[in-house]
């Protein structure tokens, strides 16, 4: 057994790929906030591509590795485990056909966290070596208001930060303060690049960090708006909680001890705007579709890929399964897929440049049937309240202007509050993580007297629930789940679509 350090690189085995570039002679310009698996299996990994296309010493790239920031106190154990192993870490990358490679990433170059050291933390975000400030810090971390789609500032953190002289602890309090000291001392202002799943995500953290600023200092709030490039970008890789037995897998099959590898499905997308301030990577060189519009391409991935996790993840729950590839071996939910992706959201799509967006759909079955990943329906439904807004709402806000189905998206919806009821009930379901479970909960228990109730939460649907047309669809599926259970209501509702789609099971259903 091998730790994984710079000390041991050249002890790995012939199966395991390592850095081409020496790490210790890299130094930092981009600056990463949300440091988890996701990050780690996407920008971290084509960054490292990018440092490997340059030899021994990274070529003329070798400023391109990354700083990452923790700001919760669950990131002190990646601060930890980083620290110890020299930032490195293992990628696993498994294809549906059972395919594996192993690749130690050396992009990550230094880790601070910043309720240690809030100050070194702006300082780093305030020196000119630092040229991209990058986020994935989840849908729940703009501070978003998913009915209005504005910034909401009264969240205790957020109202902590607001406060003159406040020392900041959120992600945007850092940035702006850091953006503050550069304008102070005449430094060109960072690009602030979203890889969040968020609809138009560079035009959503300009207005979020602007109007954070704007409450401290209109001036300044107003110059991040103008001169603060924050490009759309559209980001996509399957990626699994860590579990203990990937640590021992990796420990048999490749000898490595990593305290946090991650694990990734072989396919990656990453389309990107190119509107930099200070420059960027050569990422066009490493599989990065950089373009001058991502909206078709995010469109695409939120409203087939994203919504179609919810649309799976509560039925399948409420079913009795655990993992993706399970539901996604039952003919009745690829139907099921497949017919709200067609019926539902394509529609609702813009031409996708260079895209198939049929194959795409199918594509798309493959990946969620893949037993190599083992992706879990709990992580598709943590946090649905942020998800949920994002994804499906819009499909259905637009099918419904232009009278369009939504029957698939209501059953989603009201299989959303059907596991809020079960959890309520200490019925066997995953438990509830959301920041909004208290509120979500209480609605729930409202729909008993009163049908319905669950879509008068106006911070989620807005003024969905007083559509005639989604509030019946949205209490036949309720009767539906009631009656017949999650198998049975998805088959009712197949058997009153109009025929179109067809799918084949790819994988035998072990629940």
């Amino acid at each position: 057994m091998t730790k994984l350090n710079l000390k041991n690189l050249d002890q790995l085995g012939p199966g395991v790929a390592v850095p081409d570039y020496d790490p210790r002679t890299l130094s930092t310009s981009i600056v990463h906030f949300g440091v988890g698996g996701f990050h780690r299996s996407h920008e971290a990994m084509y960054l490292d591509r990018v440092l490997n296309a340059g030899g021994p010493h990274a070529g003329g790239n070798a400023d391109w590795a990354i700083c990452g920031v923790g700001v919760l106190p669950g990131d002190t154990r990646m601060r930890d485990v980083l620290t110890a192993q020299d930032y490195l870490y293992t990628l696993v990358t498994k294809s549906p056909a059972g395919q594996t490679e192993t690749r130690v990433i050396g992009a990550i170059h230094e880790f601070l966290f910043a309720p240690d050291d809030p100050e070194r933390v702006i300082e780093k975000l305030a020196d000119p070596a630092t040229r991209i400030v990058s986020l994935t810090v989840t849908e729940g971390g703009y501070s978003i208001n998913n009915a209005t789609g504005e910034f909401d500032p009264t969240g205790a953190e957020i109202a902590h930060d607001l406060q003159p002289g406040a020392v900041p602890k959120t992600v945007f309090g850092l940035i702006t303060e850091g953006l503050r000291r550069r304008r102070e001392r005449g430094i060109s202002p960072f690009t602030v690049m979203s890889c969040d799943n968020i609809q138009g995500n560079g035009h959503v953290t300009r207005g979020v960090l602007s109007d954070f600023a704007r409450l401290k200092d209109a001036g300044l709030g107003e110059w991040i708006a103008c001169e603060v490039a924050f490009p759309n970008s559209m980001v996509d890789r399957i990626t699994p909680m860590t579990t203990d037995q990937d640590r021992r897998e990796l420990a048999v099959t490749s000898g490595i001890e990593d305290g946090w590898p991650v694990i990734g499905e072989s396919f990656t997308q990453w389309v990107l705007e190119d509107h930099f301030t200070l420059g960027r990577p050569p990422l066009e060189t490493v599989g990065v579709q950089v373009v001058a519009d991502v909206e078709p391409y995010e469109l695409m991935k939120l409203r087939l890929l994203n919504a179609s996790h919810q649309a799976m993840g509560y039925l399948g729950l409420l079913a009795g399964y655990t993992h993706v590839h399970q539901v996604c071996g039952l003919p009745v939910f690829v139907d099921f897929l497949l017919g709200y992706m067609a019926r539902e959201g394509v529609p609702t799509l813009k031409p996708v440049p260079g895209m198939d967006l049929e194959a795409y759909q199918h594509e798309l079955i493959e990946r969620f049937a893949s037993p190599a990943i083992q992706d879990t329906l709990a992580r598709l439904i943590f946090d649905g309240s942020e998800r949920i807004p994002k994804f499906l709402l819009p499909v259905v806000r637009e099918q419904l202007a232009k009278g369009g189905e939504i029957d698939h998206a209501a059953l989603v919806v009201a299989s959303w509050a059907a596991y809020l009821e079960a959890v309520d009930a200490g019925n066997s379901v995953p438990p509830l993580q959301d920041q909004r479970g208290p509120q979500l909960l209480e609605a729930v228990r409202r729909e008993a007297n009163q049908p319905g109730a669950f879509l008068q939460l106006k911070d989620l649907f807005g003024d969905l629930g007083d559509h005639p047309q989604f509030s019946a669809a949205y209490l036949a599926a309720r009767n539906s789940l009631r009656q017949r259970g999650p198998i049975g209501a998805l088959e009712a509702l197949l058997a009153d679509a109009r025929p179109g789609v067809a799918a084949q099971s790819l994988v035998s259903p072990q629940p």
